[in-house]
């Protein structure tokens, strides 16, 4: 027998909508005000910060402090350069893809509101096929049918306007969620999903849980390293992505060998403190949830960094949900990894006491 999905409609409901709202890197607050309004029924007080990290507590006396956490912001754009035929030319808030832009719809997002335009590319009739350019972040880009400078500058659009892909959340194949920047507003999801089991299942925990919508991770950790050091937490596990590096052109020798559809991956790395983790992957085989491994070398290239690093140190872990064809408009993951990250991390808190030390030493 099949067994029954922890998502309800109202989760899906509200995956859907918090995935198709742009919430760019420095620009997130809108994302956190729907996130926040999910998971006011579940958790005590909500506070935020400077720069729009959104945190969700529950039993916000208690001197033990736990942070499960994700990060609100995606890659996109900046107008960078304005030519006087009135195309935009642009620069990265983030890692975003070059490769990918020619062709692509956009939102250039003003004052105004939000202004249409399109990545152009030369007609392929027009290109020297012996020796192809390849789009570059020096030549791609975006036409928004304005003949000049000034009307583009009529449009309400400047020099620092934002700039991200419309693409918006559906289902592939009845169990494969797909859009832009499932990396990482599913992994807000999967911790607003945790808090709504604990409250609906009535779970006492003995420890205050912090549950952390982080900004600005894609360019450096930023969001994670601020609020890390106000909560000052004993113990972060962070979720975030990992690659699926099944899919062609990817090199397992180097990237390690993960899946969609085979479990949340476990981060293997210094900043990844082993006692933590061997409660995660001791509660996954006790439950019997599915796990994978990736070696991650010097750093994860996550918020598990900043946390591990913040403060004195703090414990701290990452669970990952395999994606495919990530920083692109079309990252895929699958229905049972997303419940599978989500039972993992619930489990794991009830095996917490709050009194844990996770040293080597004793």
């Amino acid at each position: 027998m099949a067994q029954k999905s922890i998502l309800n409609k109202k989760s899906l409901n509200f995956l859907e909508k918090y995935l198709n709202n742009a919430a760019p890197t420095g620009y997130e607050w809108e994302g956190q005000k729907i996130w926040m309004d999910y998971l006011k029924p579940y958790v005590d007080e909500f506070f935020t910060d400077t720069y729009g990290t959104a945190v969700a507590v529950i039993n916000p006396k208690a001197k033990y402090k736990v942070v499960i956490e994700g990060h609100a912001d995606e890659i996109s754009w900046y107008v960078n350069y304005i030519s006087d035929n009135g195309l935009l030319y642009v620069v990265r808030n983030g890692g975003s893809d070059h490769q990918i832009a020619p062709s692509k719809i956009v939102n250039i997002h003003t004052k105004k509101g939000i202004v249409k335009g399109v990545f152009g590319w030369p007609a392929i009739h027009t290109r020297n096929r012996s020796k192809e350019e390849p789009p570059k972040p020096d030549n791609i880009f975006i036409d928004v049918g304005a003949k000049d400078k000034e009307a583009v500058e009529k449009m309400g659009i400047h020099v620092g306007c934002v700039i991200t892909y419309p693409d918006e959340f559906h289902i592939l194949n009845k169990d494969k969620f797909v859009c832009r920047a499932i990396d990482n507003r599913a992994g807000g999801f999967m911790i607003a999903e945790v808090a709504r089991l604990l409250h609906q299942n009535k779970v006492k925990l003995p420890f205050g849980l912090y549950v952390v919508n982080a900004v600005q991770e894609e360019i450096g950790l930023r969001g994670a390293q601020m609020i890390a050091e106000r909560i000052q937490p004993n113990a972060a596990i962070v979720t975030d992505v990992t690659h699926d590096t099944t899919t062609p052109m990817i090199n397992k020798k180097v990237q390690g060998d993960c899946a969609i559809g085979k479990g949340p991956v476990i981060a293997y790395a210094p900043a990844v403190q082993q006692k933590l983790r061997d409660l995660i992957t001791d509660t996954a085989e006790e439950k019997k949830i599915p796990i994978q491994r990736n070696a991650l070398s010097r750093s994860t290239g996550t918020d598990t960094d900043a946390f591990a690093y913040s403060n004195d140190g703090v414990a701290s872990a990452l669970i990952s949900l395999p994606l495919r064809y990530m920083h692109t408009t079309v990252e895929m993951v699958h229905r049972d990894d997303v419940e599978n990250v989500i039972k993992l991390i619930y489990e794991t808190l009830l095996k917490i006491k709050g009194n844990e030390t996770f040293s080597y030493f004793e």
